[in-house]
């Protein structure tokens, strides 16, 4: 039986208080299961530990392109080990970052191809972070296409309508989060629009960008999932339920370890 799925949210940062009351919470709004987003060594050890603990956690192991200056030799081993876990569903989250200004691109292109790479040769799909990037993006899984064969997520999907057709050639699917719901959030929901429902997530990066209804509250849980889907659905023309369900089973043929 399917329920509300939250792709992408970070668990291990202490923002929640009462992690086990979380997850009551969670329960209570429906959700059936969370994919906690490493982004260094210890965020995705401790998705890990909070896999293990609590039955609705599934978790990510990567090391993101704004996190590079912690990298460490032997980091990417470390990786490659807690993909052998057996609630380990991606690589991730893993990408290009071009916000700031002091950014590495070298670096960040060597550290994302050696993850994309890793997560290959495990037969693990990945998640992706792509942001100010667009082009580059596009064009780095172009070159790299043979390395995404197990699957592949642009989380919190941010680029145009137009590049999403661009990136869905290459087998990409994407997920939305509470930007979504914004009022300023066109980009977003041209894209929803025009997505197909069968490359649709849902996801939270909380306890980041929370939905309308709570903007400018901290911090946003995966209890927004709800409210993300229905307005997914809402852009769709769709029932609710049906674009959950359809998002349930999305997840599961992605993330092939969700249905351990």
């Amino acid at each position: 039986m399917s329920a509300y799925i939250d792709v992408h949210c970070h668990l291990t940062g202490g923002e929640y208080g009462d992690v086990g009351a979380l997850m009551r919470s969670l329960e209570d709004a429906g959700i059936g299961k969370v994919i906690s987003a490493g982004f260094d060594i210890p965020s995705s050890e401790g998705g890990a530990e909070l896999a293990e603990k609590y039955p609705m956690v599934y978790f990510t192991a990567g090391f993101h392109p704004t996190e590079l200056k912690k990298y460490r030799d032997g980091d990417l081993y470390r990786i490659e080990e807690l993909l052998k876990h057996p609630k380990c569903v991606a690589l991730g989250e893993i990408g290009l970052d071009y916000h700031y200004e002091d950014t590495d691109r070298p670096l960040q292109h060597a550290l994302f191809h050696e993850q994309l790479q890793i997560a290959h040769a495990a037969g693990m799909p990945v998640q992706i972070h792509s942001r100010d990037c667009a082009e580059d993006m596009l064009a780095f899984l172009r070159e790299h296409a043979d390395l995404i064969t197990c699957g592949a997520l642009l989380h919190c999907y941010s680029h145009s309508a137009e590049m999403s057709a661009e990136f869905a050639k290459l087998g990409v699917s994407f997920s939305f989060g509470g930007t979504s719901t914004w009022k300023g959030g066109k980009r977003a929901k041209k894209s929803i629009a025009a997505i197909p429902p069968q490359r649709l997530l849902t996801e939270t990066d909380s306890p980041y960008l929370p939905p309308a209804s709570k903007y400018g509250t901290f911090p946003n849980t995966p209890a927004s999932i709800p409210e993300i889907t229905a307005n997914m659905a809402l852009l769709k023309g769709m029932e609710e339920g049906t674009l959950r369900d359809i998002v349930w089973s999305n997840a599961h043929a992605l993330f092939k370890k969700l249905n351990n």
